[in-house]
């Protein structure tokens, strides 16, 4: 329910090419602006296009313990595998959810049962940080992956062109109040959050940054090598911005920065006597 998705399925329709199946895992941590995209924009849209409707997956342990990525983590005083510079939870709460409803859906099992394969459409865009992801994926007897977003060479801007071009989306999201163009499609504790990411959300979803202290605060007693879910501090070379290992001190100093009026928060000058 990303910008990329999104206009992978527009690149569709507009190619006369009809997806069998439309799959969004979710693991429990979307920002709101997210999900309320996908219910009153993107279905809304597919249904007008005759497309199929969008089915939610989610992972669902059978010890019943947690059910979202969120609680896994606060119950086991852990972090997210990305931030131990692992791709664990991609595994456990997108890509396991969906290939267990693949494995009872009909035209699948058909597909495999003949010695055909099913042909898994992911939106990664052709830019040069989407370019580095899903290589992870290979083609196997069951699935075939094609990125057709990199084979049309658009890149994120170019997604986001190609959405405001589709006169039916514009119309559905405006009678929604919302924008055409989604907001990216990540966990809103993801250790691959940027800075802006996360003033986004202490702006606009301040229990959500509260919720990303809490975390940290219950895994920070079995921390060893990293500080937090950025892991280490960046110092901002090469036109990165500098920020600490943890997203919480991030949140704490951002915060007390925009408590202080605009002329305190530079060093005020030292008052001088009269002799």
């Amino acid at each position: 329910m990303g910008v990329d998705s999104t206009a992978m399925l527009v690149g569709m329709r507009r190619l006369g090419i009809r997806p069998d199946l439309i799959l969004f895992a979710d693991t429990g941590g979307e920002l709101p602006e997210t999900i309320a995209y996908g219910e009153q924009v993107l279905r809304p849209w597919l249904r007008a296009i005759g497309f199929p409707d969008l089915i939610v997956v989610r992972y669902r342990p059978r010890h019943g313990r947690y059910t979202t990525l969120e609680e896994n983590c606060t119950t086991l005083k852990t972090l997210p595998s990305l931030a131990y510079g692992r791709k664990a939870c991609s595994a456990k709460w997108k890509i396991q959810p969906q290939q267990r409803y693949e494995a009872t859906w009909h035209p699948a099992q058909r597909a495999w049962a003949a010695g055909g394969r099913v042909e898994k459409w992911i939106g990664y865009d052709a830019g040069p940080k989407d370019m580095r992801r899903g290589h992870e994926l290979r083609d196997s007897v069951r699935y075939r992956y094609v990125y057709p977003l990199r084979l049309w060479g658009w890149d994120r801007p170019r997604c986001v062109r190609e959405i405001m071009d589709d006169t039916e989306l514009i119309a559905i999201a405006t009678q929604a109040g919302l924008s055409p163009v989604p907001r990216k499609s990540a966990c809103w504790f993801c250790p691959s959050n940027t800075t802006d990411d996360v003033r986004y959300i202490v702006d606009n979803h301040p229990g959500l940054a509260d919720r990303i202290i809490e975390m940290e605060t219950a895994a920070r007693p079995g921390l060893r090598v990293i500080q937090g879910l950025w892991r280490r501090p960046r110092k901002g070379t090469r036109g990165t911005e500098p920020r600490p290992g943890s997203m919480s001190e991030f949140i704490a100093s951002y915060r007390r920065t925009r408590l202080l009026p605009h002329a305190q928060t530079e060093p005020a000058e030292p008052q001088r006597k009269a002799a």
